[in-house]
């Protein structure tokens, strides 16, 4: 794979049951690239390791004045010189590829999990995590998997010079070949402590991330109730903790560092010592003295590596467990492969809660809690916000929403939540989605009310002659008002014109005139379609061909908006605001549905159905 391959055609399905096996599974997918930089790499510390062999071949030829030796000596540091260039200059670009290619392949399965989950994503884990994941953690995980292949190199040069060591001066051989392994190993006995405070400093750098990513996001909220000052002290807080963490982790790492400086100093100077005897005494020449110590001294630069792969896996290991803790979250508890690609037809039911939208109506249901309605509106999606095996899939014309491929989950149910957001580009940009071709832009537009909002970006646009279709939307479309943006992300939804249309709360941030208004154009818009409207409005509810009351996660009436507000006292506790439940009457019966007949309620198991 090279760069200019990128993005891959597919990232391929990664194994998370733990950050090891994850980066387990990033190095298989990246053999290819893994195998060359291991060959350039030996090629790289083979011609390190050669050096000094050339160095004490010459130096002895011109002791023994060999002019033929001297040659040979200068030739193979010739050819150990374009080893090491070659090598190097190879090595470098093939790991910078390793390291950007399989951050690439984080960062896709990143995107494609977050555009599976959708706005749930942010409801199971923290936003600041999933920020930290795709940045700073994506550039652990492609350093851990580029230098493996560099450590593998490494560690085979050092075991041919230990080999070739002992082979070419017996002498000495044997006690570089014995220490090696020791100074390769020395930093062991640190590494999970080392590890244990990098893991530690990880996590407090990503709850301050989260912090921040928090507080920008809420910063308006907080400078309307002069929060500023609490959330920046808690913030500079955080902040202490993870230079604390760092400084403390960096102490461990600074000791690991001067470990890898001292013993191999230790090693040249026992080698330089006992070397000198043993070649005053003659049974060395200086050449064979000078290649051990030479060799010695190169030994420096693939010990580094071992310190350097400790260093990229302690880092990385947390870093791939939080990537593969997101990676491992699906749309239900347990996703099953479909085969179906056309998108059923007909009721969509939830048998946990018991809300039903008949296929073609428009349906409103109403719940006390706003909350508890954008965990409604999730299910309806096929989305659960808190998914366990006990899961039960919502039903769309009778089949599960899970069986489905994703892609025709999506062309099914659309749910748009409740503040939703509006990338940046043209109106025309905005809404141009994956459609039918059944609703054009302005038949979408004039149904949201959205003339106003045209005729403010046709103003604010002198560069696109008065073209609203033209105009750029900031970031989020901070530029506009919170109805406006309400408006134009509801012709957005109407755009697509899926089999089933959620919303949730879409007139929560416009005035009653135009909330009618808008209420009216859904409804005529959407005349055949089956749509769910989850609010409390009057105004949107008595529009509504069917409502129904979700109390405590169930649905405990069905009617329409004028048989519910006359005859459920709970209902009308919601949508009049009433602070106090009205006392049945005494010959009512106590749960208010058993004698729906005659306030003209349909009883809800009746209407339901006993299949469902």
């Amino acid at each position: 794979m090279q760069i200019k391959d990128l993005p891959y055609a597919d990232p391929g399905v990664p194994d998370v049951r733990s950050g090891f096996r994850f980066l387990l599974w990033l190095g298989r997918r990246q053999l290819g690239g893994q195998l060359k930089c291991l060959f350039w790499g030996l090629l790289l510390q083979l011609g390190i390791a050669g050096l000094p062999l050339g160095v004490g071949l010459s130096v002895q030829a011109v002791v023994d004045r060999d002019g033929a030796g001297f040659a040979l000596g200068v030739g193979l540091l010739i050819a150990c010189g374009l080893s090491i260039a070659v090598g190097d200059t190879m090595v470098h670009r093939v790991a910078v590829t390793n390291w950007i290619t399989a951050a690439a392949r984080v960062q896709q399965l990143l995107a494609r999990k977050t555009a599976e989950l959708g706005s749930v994503l942010t409801r199971r884990v923290a936003a600041g995590e999933v920020v930290a994941v795709s940045t700073g953690d994506v550039e652990k995980i492609g350093w851990f998997v580029e230098a493996a292949s560099r450590f593998a190199s490494a560690a085979v040069a050092l075991v041919a010079v230990c080999v070739g060591l002992v082979l070419y001066q017996p002498e000495l051989g044997p006690l570089v070949a014995l220490a090696v392994p020791v100074l390769a190993l020395a930093a062991l006995p640190l590494l999970p402590r080392a590890t244990r405070r990098a893991d530690e400093q990880r996590e407090k750098a990503g709850r301050a991330t989260e912090l921040a990513s928090d507080t920008v996001a809420g910063l308006r909220v907080l400078r309307g109730i002069g929060g500023e000052e609490l959330f920046l002290g808690r913030y500079r807080a955080a902040s202490q903790e993870v230079r604390r963490a760092a400084v403390h982790s960096a102490r461990m790492w600074a000791l690991i560092a001067a470990l890898q400086v001292l013993l191999p100093g230790l090693l040249l100077v026992g080698v330089v010592v006992y070397g000198a005897g043993l070649a005053l005494d003659g049974r060395i020449s200086v050449g064979a003295l000078v290649t051990v110590y030479g060799a010695v001294a190169l030994t420096h630069h693939p010990l580094r590596t071992f310190e350097e792969i400790a260093m990229a896996y302690s880092f990385s290991r947390p870093s791939a467990r939080r990537a593969a803790r997101v990676l491992a979250l699906s749309r239900t508890a347990s996703v099953r492969a479909g085969t179906a690609d056309e998108v059923p037809d007909g009721d969509l039911y939830d048998p946990v809660t018991g809300v039903r939208a008949p296929a073609g109506a428009f349906t409103a249901m109403v719940c006390g809690d706003p909350d508890a309605a954008g965990r409604l509106a999730d299910r309806l999606g096929g989305h659960p916000a808190e998914p366990d095996e006990r899961h039960t899939s919502v039903l769309l014309g009778g089949v599960a929403l899970d069986t489905l491929p994703l892609d025709t989950a999506r062309r099914a149910v659309l749910v748009q939540d409740k503040d939703p957001v509006l990338l940046s580009g043209t109106l025309a940009e905005l809404l141009d989605v994956p459609s039918s071709g059944a609703v054009s832009a302005a038949d979408a537009l004039d149904a949201a009310r959205c003339a106003d909002v045209l005729d403010a970006l046709a103003q604010a646009s002198v560069d696109t002659g008065g073209d609203p279709m033209r105009t750029r939307i900031t970031e989020r479309g901070r530029s506009l008002s919170g109805g406006q943006r309400q408006r134009l992300a509801l012709a957005r939804s109407l755009v697509t014109d899926p089999a089933v249309l959620v919303l949730d709360d879409p007139t929560s941030a416009v005035d009653a005139h135009t909330e009618a208004r808008v209420a009216d154009g859904i409804k005529r818009l959407r005349a055949g379609r089956t749509t769910v409207v989850l609010a409390s409005s009057p105004l949107l509810l008595d529009l509504a061909d069917r409502v129904v009351l979700v109390d405590d996660g169930t649905a405990v009436a069905v009617g329409t908006h004028r048989e519910l507000l006359a005859g459920e006292p709970r209902y009308r506790a919601v949508v009049t605001r009433e602070t106090d439940t009205e006392p049945a009457p005494d010959d009512a019966p106590a749960d208010g549905l058993d004698d729906t007949l005659d306030d003209g309620l349909v009883p809800l198991g009746e209407l339901e159905g006993e299949s469902a």
